[in-house]
């Protein structure tokens, strides 16, 4: 066919964890390939300043960052293209892959980068703000709302660990849940009940965030509420929003071959990037429910083209 080609390392996803693995396993004379998926350069894209990603003490915006892994990843002669793969057959080696401009490719070795979405309401307003107040994830937006106040939407643990970390930060912290009970861990709870600067605003859900362009900029001014059982509406005043209802990992390709854990993130041994089929790595928050962090992503990114270059070499010996 004239359309299939085969690969020693076919990345998916161009993240952090993506584009880490793509310079390793290009220095290590892979040759990889990249597809960069829905989102070319993953979650960070849609950041703004990013002050966490070691390297630099200034900050830079999210977007930025990514196109410097992206150059660092050509440099070294990865094979980066636009689209996405649509169809995965790992049931034997080379693995058979499919993607949307039809392409056919046999990879030796596969690294899954897909990352993870994070879940959102569904507002209007929650996607026009989404940056400029709204966010998914306080370790990484936190320190922009030192001093000032700020609501986490959510009930699990998720949301009660974005809360307290928040608290640390901002002089008032709302957490905003639709139910009269929190779904978080006993621990949990006793740490957003303990922390004086959280207030906790039961049976309500977000209808509107509210704010205003400055410029070419904008800002969040408030939120309005609703009562889930009364119907009554009120206001907070608050300058950042976070959306802690949860991720989903983008692993849907997968879910028939490889083995996933009940929440569908893609299951890795221990220490490892190594998946339930051999020749098959999964990197950043793909796999990883736990610190979803740029950096994180990025050092197991490094892990998987480690391990796949190994495998690889054992294969062939």
């Amino acid at each position: 066919m004239s359309n299939e080609q085969h690969v020693h390392c076919l990345i998916i996803g161009s993240g952090p964890a993506g584009y880490t693995a793509a310079i390793y396993a290009a220095r290590a004379d892979m040759k990889p390939v990249v597809y960069q998926g829905l989102q070319p350069g993953g979650q960070l894209t849609i950041t703004t300043e990013v002050e966490n990603f070691p390297g630099y003490p200034e900050g830079k915006h999210g977007p930025e960052i990514m196109e410097d892994l992206r150059k660092q990843a050509e440099r070294f002669g990865t094979d980066i293209r636009f689209g996405m793969i649509t169809e995965a057959d790992l049931s034997s080696r080379p693995f058979t892959l499919k993607a949307d401009d039809g392409a056919v490719i046999k990879a030796d070795t596969v690294i899954i980068a897909t990352g993870a979405s994070a879940k959102w309401m569904g507002l209007k307003s929650e996607s026009e703000y989404n940056g400029y107040g709204v966010s998914g994830c306080a370790t990484c937006d936190g320190y922009f709302y030192r001093g000032k106040e700020v609501a986490v939407v959510g009930g699990g643990d998720t949301a009660a660990e974005e809360a307290t970390y928040l608290a640390k930060l901002c002089k008032k912290v709302y957490l905003i849940h639709r139910r009269d009970e929190l779904r978080a861990s006993k621990a949990m709870q006793a740490k957003v009940f303990e922390t004086p600067n959280i207030e906790v605003i039961w049976d309500n859900v977000t209808k509107e965030i509210v704010g205003v362009a400055e410029g070419f900029s904008k800002r969040i001014t408030h939120a309005i509420l609703q009562n889930v059982k009364t119907g009554e509406e009120k206001q907070i005043e608050i300058e950042g929003f976070f959306v802690a209802i949860g991720h989903h990992p983008n692993s849907e390709l997968f879910k028939e071959q490889l083995e996933l854990d009940d929440q569908g993130y893609i299951v890795t041994k221990p220490g490892s990037t190594r998946t339930s089929i051999e020749g098959v790595f999964a990197a950043g928050d793909v796999q990883d429910k736990t610190f979803r962090q740029a950096i994180t992503a990025a050092g197991s990114g490094c892990m998987a083209a480690i391990e796949a270059e190994r495998f690889a070499s054992s294969v062939h010996s």
